[in-house]
């Protein structure tokens, strides 16, 4: 027979509590200003990893570590190269990563404007992926770029550099070569519509992607004792070809260690969640997972970032 009267309590202030008041949130009072609301977030979940992730970059910076953004192509179709690109120029980021996708849509805003086509539509009759001037101009610049011994994101951002592209302002790419720092491509064979087009030279995309992974490298050896790296929307390939950069650093005895990761997503994915949070601070570091939709959450930070500045 149970006797609840045998049950043992305690006093509830000798209990370790996981929120306190002190942690709340603040009332934004109307007519505040961005630090005003950014301030009134509270410390719990992930408003208190925003602050964290913020507050790395900046010491980052401050120490002069690398800041890697690794960025699948949906962050390009929310349209926030604006904001990647103000980060570069105020010299936050200093490397950027991009899988194949992510090339396409940047060389698509630079030369019409406009990018992200009716895939539901066009697969129909096999036209999706099929602009001329898309697979044209890209395989042409890998390949110009492959015969250079250059990596593909420095071969398509000099292409847009010397070339009439009416909106190459809007480039990452281009920005990239203009502001002096590294872009990386990391591309999957057949994962691009690049692939489909006679111009396709695999050759060529295998050995620039390849120099772009030893360019990579050389920035994640040097992410130990105070870099960040974020990994923005890209469920397998960068998070992937991340564990991979870091293995060759410690391999080769860089001391990558203590430095600070995090993965801004829609959803929490495996790759994402084990490949660049966990495994890598596993002996040190921080980590930070902060969900919901580009658009919102990227300009957020960036602010964040820019405020604190």
């Amino acid at each position: 027979m149970i006797d609840l009267k045998k049950i043992k309590t305690y006093p509830l202030r000798e209990r370790v509590h996981k929120i306190r008041n002190d942690e709340f949130a603040s009332i934004c009072k109307k007519g505040g200003d961005f630090k005003d609301f950014y301030n009134s977030l509270p410390m719990v979940l992930a408003a208190k990893g925003l602050k964290g992730l913020v507050d790395s970059i900046l010491a980052a910076k401050k120490k002069g570590k690398p800041v890697l953004f690794m960025m699948g192509a949906h962050v390009i179709k929310c349209g926030l190269n604006p904001v990647i690109i103000d980060l570069i120029e105020k010299k936050v980021i200093t490397a950027i990563a991009l899988n194949g996708a992510g090339i396409i849509h940047d060389f698509e805003i630079a030369f019409v404007g406009g990018t992200s086509e009716d895939v539901s539509e066009s697969i129909e009759d096999g036209s999706f992926g099929m602009s001329y001037e898309t697979g044209m101009l890209l395989n042409k610049a890998i390949k110009e770029g492959a015969k250079k011994n250059l990596g593909i994101g420095r071969s398509v951002g000099e292409m847009l550099a010397k070339g009439r592209f009416p909106y190459k302002k809007d480039s990452i790419l281009y920005n990239g070569i203009k502001n002096r720092i590294p872009v990386t491509v990391h591309v999957a064979i057949g994962t691009d519509i690049i692939h489909q087009h006679p111009s396709c030279d695999g050759a060529s995309i295998g050995k620039g992607s390849l120099k772009d992974f030893h360019n990579l490298v050389s920035t994640v050896a040097k992410l130990g004792d105070g870099g960040v790296v974020l990994n923005i929307g890209s469920a397998v390939i960068l998070p992937e070809v991340f564990l991979k950069a870091l293995s060759v650093a410690r391999n080769l005895k860089f001391r990558v260690k203590d430095f600070t990761t995090a993965n801004l997503d829609m959803i929490n994915h495996y790759r994402p969640r084990v490949n660049v949070l966990e495994r890598p601070t596993a002996s040190g570091g921080r980590k930070y997972s902060i969900i919901g939709h580009h658009e919102i959450m990227l300009p957020l930070v960036a602010r964040a970032i820019i405020e604190g500045l």
